[in-house]
């Protein structure tokens, strides 16, 4: 084995050894696709030493299958990448795919002695492997998270793909192998060079995607409220910022809808905070089934949500109320202490020209203090809304 091949194969190997630690702090997150990525690491790990030490083990042991370690440590790292995208992983066909390098390199060593067949087949492999992942990431991007990690991995697996895919296709030019020469040629060395980081390189990839959903969930933790799920006074004035703005951008509408569960203290009573807070978790999944997807939904406190509807007409906005007051009257929740039934009362407001959010959320409270005077269990929209 040549100077070039072993340098970059040592390299290979001690950022491998440099990664474990990093892949391993990453295995309390929880996220998934981790392990996986931590394996394929250790099955690299050792598959490059038996490639190193080929002309002192059999052929078999250095060529054969330590190639197909490699394939293995591919598509495990592949698999990674489906399990943190929420994807099927489909073991028995990576496998498969894996195993089928043992015959051909096992052919092209033992039946016919060609190594730029032998590297034909690794490269091959190896593009594909990479083009799958780029596929993989491309249709499964998270639309909520940041673009510069997917579009970075994307960005590098075509790349790997590429450069793999020209060694393969510089080596079919070659009728036979027999010196150092042809491996401490610039072309391969360059192109071997750029192969033995493509494992390094798609593991901090995974790490960077890593790192931004765990950032993501923080923020959105810190937006939640932590009971129901909705949206926290912070977090609603942060999305209501954003929609207020696109309104303005857009000279669109934006509706604003308060409810309020009526006589809630008496839910409290009868079947426990417990069966209270049952009551508002189920209420909070009950108003994401029937809103809009572009809706937003957050709890001011206690048993008081707000819910801003952009670009939506008033008759439209009075629909969705009564559309979700209906369907709180007909919703039964099963507590501990017995099933509970509850109404709610709600104010609407449509934005006025230049209007601010504060304004807004204000007449759509004294809109809901109207349904609250006349009885309960009703819709009031502000006298003040256009049209």
């Amino acid at each position: 084995m040549t100077s070039a091949v072993s340098v970059a194969l040592a390299t290979t190997w001690l950022l491998g050894l440099l990664m474990l630690p990093l892949l391993g702090s990453l295995l309390r997150s929880g996220m998934p696709g981790v392990w996986e990525w931590l394996i394929a690491n250790v099955v690299l790990i050792v598959a490059l030493p038996l490639l190193l030490l080929r002309g002192h083990i059999s052929d078999f042991i250095s060529i054969v299958i330590a190639n197909a370690l490699v394939a293995l440590a591919g598509v495990t790292l592949y698999a990674g990448f489906a399990r943190f995208l929420h994807r099927p992983a489909r073991w028995p066909l990576l496998l498969f795919c894996a195993a089928m390098t043992v015959p051909a390199l096992a052919y092209w060593r033992y039946v016919v002695d060609s190594i730029p067949m032998r590297v034909v087949v690794s490269t091959g492999f190896t593009a594909a492997i990479c083009i799958a992942i780029a596929i993989l990431v491309a249709r499964n991007r998270n639309m909520g998270r940041a673009r510069y990690p997917y579009v970075a991995t994307i960005g590098v697996t075509v790349m790997f793909a590429t450069c793999q895919a020209a060694r393969g296709i510089y080596f079919t030019t070659l009728s036979h192998v027999s010196d150092a020469l042809t491996f401490d040629a610039t072309v391969n060395v360059v192109l071997l060079c750029v192969g033995a980081a493509i494992m390094p390189v798609l593991l901090m990839c995974g790490m960077m995607m890593v790192h931004d959903a765990l950032l993501f969930n923080a923020r959105d933790a810190v937006n939640r409220d932590f009971l129901t799920g909705a949206l926290s006074r912070e977090g609603f004035a942060s999305v209501a910022r954003a929609l207020l703005t696109a309104a303005d951008r857009s000279r669109s509408s934006l509706a604003c809808l308060i409810v309020d569960l009526d006589h809630f203290k008496s839910i409290n009573d009868t079947f426990g905070h417990g069966g209270g807070d049952k009551v508002l978790r189920e209420f909070v999944e009950l108003v994401r089934s029937t809103l809009r997807a572009g809706d937003a939904l957050g709890r001011m406190g206690g048993e008081e949500f707000v819910i801003l509807m952009p670009d939506i007409a008033l008759d439209h906005a009075r629909s969705l109320a009564e559309r979700l007051r209906n369907a709180a009257m007909r919703h039964a929740v099963v507590t501990d202490n017995g099933t509970c039934t509850y109404s709610l009362s709600g104010g609407l407001a449509i934005r006025l020209p230049g209007e601010t959010m504060s304004q807004l959320t204000m007449r759509a409270d004294r809109a809901l203090y109207q349904a609250k005077v006349a009885g309960r269990n009703m819709l009031c929209v502000d006298d003040a809304n256009p049209g």
